[in-house]
């Protein structure tokens, strides 16, 4: 595939961005800038009322000031992601250490004689302040600004790795939810279409019926089953659907029970949640027995907690390796995991594998959550 782009569309976007990275620029310029001005007026007040001249402390803080920026930038720039960032510890305290007796040998034995004590203060500028313990004191003193920077860099950079790592988790979760309703929907247009198929060899008048019915369960999962949740009215409306195809594909070889207690309206529910239960119930419990298969489906809805209970019969050693098949099913497993994704610790499912029973067993609380599907 080839994609062309005009002179004009290239001007358009690039007009569109330079706004915002201007307004970043100066976002960041004006944060530096109060920086440096909070500092040179805090160590300006406090040496000018140690030396009682605030004029001079304010002229000696300015005159030393690029030295003091020019160590902090480097070092944020340059030796904090080269070495600190890599974890080459060591290399990072030397390279430090080298550069900040650098910068104060430089402002204690060149500024300091050669500019500061003649021009700025004479009388409280002595050459006491070229020992070698005011040169450690100095660039103690000059590593406190070093640590402040340092220590907003490393703050920054943890908040965008914190916000990288939370955004990269929420599209795995997102691709992931996404991934596993794809394959329900499959799953169950699969076993559907064999009922289908089953009407038509038999020629069924049901088959035109069946062929409607589908499509109606087709619009849900294309268009309403695409949203985060859906109204539990909705949900129960596919599952009765569902049952009714089956109940053309099986007809009166099967008995069916399905009952709803409870304040269904105003809940909510991620939608095919419920589906895959039902739809094992038959694959795997119905479809093994030649007479009197049943199945039962029991929902009740009570202050926002959700109770399910599917059944179905077994019998025989088809059953009982149908049994295994249901409870590593395709559907039931995508469900099971898209249960843990949605609900975490909002829910509980129960499997009841007995000689003649199947029973699935699932609470779950429908109170407001926030999930994306």
């Amino acid at each position: 595939m080839e994609v062309k782009l005009s002179t004009e569309s290239v001007a358009s976007a690039g007009a569109w961005n330079l706004p915002d990275f201007r307004s970043l620029i100066q976002h960041q310029f004006l944060l530096h800038l109060m920086f440096w001005v909070i500092y040179v007026v805090f160590f300006g007040l406090l040496y000018g009322s140690y030396i009682d001249d605030y004029y001079n402390a304010f002229m000696v803080e300015l005159v030393e000031l690029p030295f003091k920026m020019g160590l902090v930038y480097f070092n944020m720039y340059y030796l904090m992601p080269k070495f600190l960032l890599k974890k080459r510890y060591l290399e990072f305290g030397v390279y430090l250490l080298l550069l900040t007796g650098a910068i104060a040998g430089l402002m204690q034995y060149v500024l300091l004689p050669f500019l500061i004590h003649p021009v700025f203060c004479p009388t409280t500028c002595t050459l006491d302040n070229l020992t070698l313990y005011r040169f450690i004191k100095n660039i103690v003193n000059i590593n406190y600004l070093v640590v402040i920077s340092a220590t907003v860099v490393l703050l920054r950079n943890w908040y965008q790795h914190q916000q990288s790592t939370r955004t990269l988790s929420q599209d795995k979760l997102e691709a992931e939810l996404k991934f596993l309703k794809g394959q329900i929907h499959p799953h169950f247009l699969f076993n559907t279409l064999n009922s289908l198929y089953s009407l038509t060899l038999k020629k069924s008048d049901n088959a035109p019926e069946m062929v409607l019915k589908l499509s109606g369960l087709m619009d849900y999962m294309l268009y309403d089953a695409n949203a985060a949740k859906v109204p539990l009215e909705k949900e129960l409306n596919y599952i009765h659907n569902y049952i009714d195809l089956e109940k053309m594909r099986y007809g009166s070889r099967v008995d069916i029970s399905f009952t709803e207690t409870g304040t269904i309206a105003g809940t909510n529910i991620a939608p095919m949640m419920l589906l895959p239960f039902v739809e094992n119930a038959f694959k795997h419990g119905v479809s093994t027995e030649t007479e009197n298969a049943w199945v039962r489906i029991d929902v009740k809805v009570q202050h926002s907690k959700l109770s399910l209970r599917v059944e179905n019969c077994k019998q025989g050693e088809k059953a009982e390796r149908t049994a295994k098949e249901m409870a590593s099913g395709i559907g039931l497993k995508n469900v099971q995991r898209r249960l843990e994704l949605l609900y975490k610790d909002a829910y509980s499912l129960e499997i009841e594998d007995e000689p003649d029973v199947y029973a699935v067993h699932l609470e779950l609380d429908l109170s407001d959550r926030t999930y994306e599907d």
